[in-house]
């Protein structure tokens, strides 16, 4: 059956034409109805009886329609041509035909449609609105849906149909919640609300509304929720945590969120990777506070486009970078390198937003480069420069000092040139003078520390005019180098007081000539012990020795190396001798122990020749010792042998003799081989 399409909406008024229609459907002819508006001509289906009544609910009753039949004309005498049986023959012959032609087009007609915009619903049957509410949820949208509902939820309770009615009722109320969750998974929860709230409240269905509200806000604030603090981590560059999170959106109940925002989130994380890298590496290089490598570092953070989640903190370093080549042009401007100063803030781009900061650091350095030159024009100059600063500048207070100190500076400096002009002449009046001259400068004025500088240079030089004469006199008598002529010399050069120009030199030479005195009072004594080493009485070599060695003299050094050596001597025999008398019992321990003893003796001791004899002769017995054990117990015999010093005559030859004890101990495991082509069992 062919339906008719369903517009929109329809109309909901048309009484006066359904009263006009079905006022004309009782003079029909026979064969022809109309039911509640809807055309059923010519329909093979069941007959649909004429409204009469209405009910309770203003719905239409059905009653029977009595068909009318048309008024037949009185018959009177029949015209000649009836009685034709030409006529009549034809009319035999057709008559049947047409008639089974017809009937068959009748039983073949389907019935039409009910159209169902322009039905009168207060007059609609059940079955009508059923049949319309149907073609209206066929096409699964909210409004026709609850267009369909309206149609069929007036009916009475009591109806026939109400229990398939509210089976229908059902079933698209669950449609509309369907819908709702359709618009809620692409995204809009908004609108899934508003659609599940259309639902009208009576509904069985109704009571699911909440329930299921609530559902979808719990799922879209779990995910809300998950979404933002994956952005907060990603703002705070850290990355792991931030993809953590956004895994979990794959678990939540909803395809927008679990598809969409999750792609879209894991984009915004590895775009901002991207860019947390580059301003690691920017921060990386802003540490190393050199000014190109800065300037590399605000490049970098420049490059952050404005769509990017660390777009603001990009934003926040460039100033902090301008900042640092501030910084270090400051420190250019403190060590008085105003020119490499005022290159560095020149440097800072516009971007860093520093622009006042720098124009103010250039205005000033100018000012103070005039002032570092050092002369009245250079501080006048830097004076009217610093004036020009207008007072709503950040510098503007200290411009203010500077200019304070700068004209107290043109003074000292006035001062200073006089007191240097004086010192020039090199006299000692001249530079008293010239020291009472810069001592006028008060200590607090900027030149104070300078002019320090040049009193305390000028008196040195008045010093050692006075006390030169007193060192010449020095050196004159001490060129004899006797020890009465160098204790003449000393106290000559004592006349020079701690603390003027020439005492350090006047104390040096004071030492080195009472090094002289001592080393011409002690060498005999020394010549002496040397003498009693030398004829083998070590022990009283070193107690004539020790009388200089302790009192921290010229020849004490001296002494205590020779006392050193002597000492060395007297143990190197005391050794030697001890080697050999435990080496007469013959035994292991005892050559082991001898040779432990001889190995003592020093290198320079004239005994190392005898004790290196011994330890070979001690070492050979020893490994005879280990051949013979090892004929009965090979595992003793490897312990003497093990023994032997290496540096020893029989230490190679122990070693070999071990290696093939070993080897006797653990052989190694013969392979058995195959001859080639043989297999087991053949």
């Amino acid at each position: 059956m062919t339906e008719r399409d369903i517009p929109d909406s329809w109309p909901t008024a048309r009484a006066k034409e359904s009263d006009k229609k079905s006022r004309l459907s009782r003079k029909q002819k026979f064969g022809e109805t109309k039911a509640f508006g809807v055309s059923a001509t010519g329909s093979t289906s069941k007959s649909v009886k004429q409204p009469k009544e209405y009910n309770s609910q203003g719905l239409p009753t059905d009653s029977d329609v009595e068909p009318t039949f048309p008024p037949s004309k009185k018959t009177g005498k029949l015209p000649r041509w009836l009685k034709s049986w030409v006529l009549w023959s034809v009319l035999l012959t057709l008559v049947p035909g047409s008639i089974a032609f017809l009937a068959m087009a009748m039983l073949l007609k389907l019935p039409s449609a009910p159209n169902c915009p322009s039905i009168f619903w207060p007059l609609a049957s059940a079955s009508v609105r059923l049949h319309c509410a149907q073609l209206a949820a066929s096409k699964q949208k909210v409004n026709d849906l609850l267009q369909a509902i309206a149609l069929v939820k007036q009916l009475p309770d009591t109806h026939p149909m109400r229990q398939e009615i509210d089976r229908f009722i059902e079933e698209w109320s669950r449609d509309i919640l369907r819908l709702a969750d359709q618009s809620f998974q692409a995204g809009n929860i908004e609108e899934a609300i508003a659609t599940a709230r259309k639902l009208p409240e009576d509904l069985a269905a109704y009571k699911l509304v909440d329930e299921q509200i609530a559902k979808w806000q719990s799922i879209w604030s779990k995910a809300e929720g998950i979404y933002n603090k994956a952005e907060a981590e990603v703002r705070e560059r850290r990355w792991q945590s931030a993809f953590m999170l956004s895994s979990k959106l794959l678990r939540v109940d909803n395809k927008y969120w679990a598809s969409a925002k999750y792609d879209q989130l894991n984009r915004i994380i590895t775009s901002a990777r991207e860019d947390g890298e580059k301003l690691a590496k920017a921060e990386g290089l802003a540490n190393s506070k050199v000014v190109d490598k800065l300037l590399q570092a605000i490049k970098l953070a420049e490059s952050i486009g404005q769509d990017s989640y660390l777009y603001e903190k990009s934003q926040e370093l460039i100033p902090a970078f301008g900042r640092k080549m501030l910084e270090l042009a400051q420190s250019k401007m403190d060590s008085k390198n105003a020119d490499d100063a005022l290159e560095i803030v020149r440097q800072i781009p516009s971007s860093a937003k520093l622009q006042t900061e720098i124009e103010d650091f250039i205005a000033l350095g100018e000012a103070q480069r005039n002032a570092w030159l050092g002369n009245v024009p250079g501080l006048e100059a830097a004076i009217a420069q610093a004036q020009q600063i207008d007072p709503t500048r950040a510098n503007y207070d200290q411009a203010q000092q500077l200019i304070a100190r700068w004209q107290l500076e043109i003074e000292d400096v006035a001062r200073l040139e006089r007191a240097r002009t004086f010192a020039s002449q090199g006299t000692v009046n001249d530079l008293t003078a010239a020291i009472a001259e810069a001592e006028l400068i008060p200590s607090n004025n900027p030149r104070a520390s300078e002019a320090k500088q040049e009193v305390g240079r000028w008196r040195s030089q008045v010093e050692t005019i006075e006390d030169q004469p007193f060192l010449e006199r020095a050196e004159q008598i001490a060129v004899f180098e006797d020890v009465n002529s160098l204790q003449a010399a000393i106290i000559e050069a004592s006349q020079i007081r701690r603390g003027r120009a020439l005492y350090p030199e006047a104390r040096k030479k004071i030492r080195n000539w009472s090094a002289k005195i001592q080393r011409i009072q002690d060498q005999p004594l020394l010549d002496q012990a040397r003498d009693l080493a030398q004829s083998g009485n070590l022990q009283a070599a070193i107690s004539a020795a020790q009388q200089i060695a302790s009192s921290g003299r010229a020849l004490s050094g001296e002494a205590q190396a020779a006392i050193d050596e002597w000492e060395g001597q007297i143990r190197a025999k005391q050794n030697w001798q001890r080697a050999q008398e435990v080496a007469a019992a013959g035994t292991t321990e005892a050559l082991v122990e001898a040779i432990r003893l001889a190995n003592r003796v020093s290198d320079s001791s004239i005994l190392r020749m005898d004790a290196n004899l011994a330890i070979d002769q001690w070492s050979q017995q020893l490994l005879d010792m280990a051949r013979s054990q090892g004929q009965a117990d090979i595992n003793k015999g490897i312990e003497i042998a093990k023994l032997i010093p290496r540096g020893s005559s029989a230490y190679s030859a122990a070693q070999e003799q071990i290696k093939t004890w070993q080897q006797f101990l653990n052989p190694e495991p013969q392979q058995q081989f195959e001859p080639s082509g043989v297999t087991n069992g053949q």
